[in-house]
């Protein structure tokens, strides 16, 4: 059975671990009402999606 000869330093276990991370969402700007949204999705503020009206303002 494989067993460690010698235990893992922390420096070593942490170099191993240096892309685990999270990484910010992308964003770009609505055309019609310029506020920020996330791609592909339907903008929350003006509710247009590729400058069309998909979901009425109330």
């Amino acid at each position: 059975m494989a067993v460690p000869k010698r235990k893992t330093s922390k420096s070593r276990r942490d170099k191993r671990r240096t892309h685990y991370k999270l990484t910010a969402g992308n964003l770009v700007e609505c055309p019609v009402c310029h506020s920020w949204v996330r791609p592909h999705r339907v903008c929350s503020n003006c509710g247009t999606y590729n400058k069309v009206e998909v979901l009425k303002e109330e």
